[in-house]
């Protein structure tokens, strides 16, 4: 990815201050890196925007610090307000464009859409939607690419062996058989809807089993702790039950 550019100036305004810097449309941030001196800094909030737009988390851009300084950095991490979702504040990672990086790199789909997807029998099923990678910060991709045209019967897949990216210049650890997108089937709501009921189905049933071998069968001494039933011989140690006497016939 080309270099670019973004103007910041250095700030000195720290804490909750910074709040009535957002109000004015500048947005604050820091700089830091591996051996070098971390750095507040402030910029306008529609300009990196913009940049942010084209660069992502793995475009190389020089940040201008006022006039005279400049600093190869990566966008880090953006903080967002929670009700407004608006950047509130930036970390910029300098680099040494001499040693290589870890970077995460989204991996996006390209070509034409299989028949069976048009014809809604299948689904493409991405499995991965991002790879870290090794590369020098000038060699960095803003994404690898993934072809899907050659998916044609259910279960084709592409896996992360046959993605391709300049290997020569980046460099990807992850197993090569591992999955990025195959081809599945499609599952209709109806569909969904069926294998709900028949979930149900089974689960009621299975109650209905388990409840029946807890019920003593027929023949079978009650349970441990049960009391016997009318005429039943009392067990060791147990009180009998008396018996109900009947109700005596009024003399006629």
């Amino acid at each position: 990815m080309d270099r670019l550019s973004l103007n910041a100036e250095e700030r000195k305004v720290l804490g909750k201050k910074v709040k009535a810097l957002r109000k004015r449309g500048s947005l604050p941030g820091h700089v830091f890196g591996k051996g070098v001196d971390g750095e507040n800094v402030l910029l306008s909030t529609k300009d990196f925007l913009k940049i942010f737009h084209q660069a992502g988390e793995t475009g190389l851009i020089d940040l201008k610090i006022g006039s005279e300084k400049v600093r190869p950095v990566l966008i880090r991490e953006v903080q967002h307000d929670p009700v407004t979702n608006q950047p509130i504040h930036i970390d910029f990672y300098q680099v040494n464009l001499t040693q290589k990086v870890t970077v995460a790199v989204p991996i996006v789909q390209i070509g034409d859409s299989p028949e069976a997807v048009n014809l809604g029998e299948a689904i493409v099923l991405q499995t991965l939607n991002e790879i870290e990678v090794e590369s020098l910060p000038a060699d960095l991709p803003e994404k690898i690419e993934v072809d899907i045209t050659p998916l044609k019967a259910i279960d084709d897949a592409v896996s992360l062996g046959q993605l391709s990216y300049d290997r020569k210049k980046i460099t990807i650890s992850a197993d090569p058989a591992e999955i990025v997108v195959k081809l599945a089937p499609a599952v209709s709501a109806q569909m969904e809807k069926l294998m709900e009921e028949q979930a149900q189905e089974q689960a009621a049933q299975a109650a209905e089993a388990q409840a029946a071998e807890g019920a003593p069968k027929e023949g079978e001494a009650p349970a441990e702790g049960e009391a016997p039933t009318e005429g039943e011989a009392p067990k060791e140690g147990e009180q009998p039950v008396p018996q109900a006497k009947e109700e005596e016939k009024p003399q006629e």
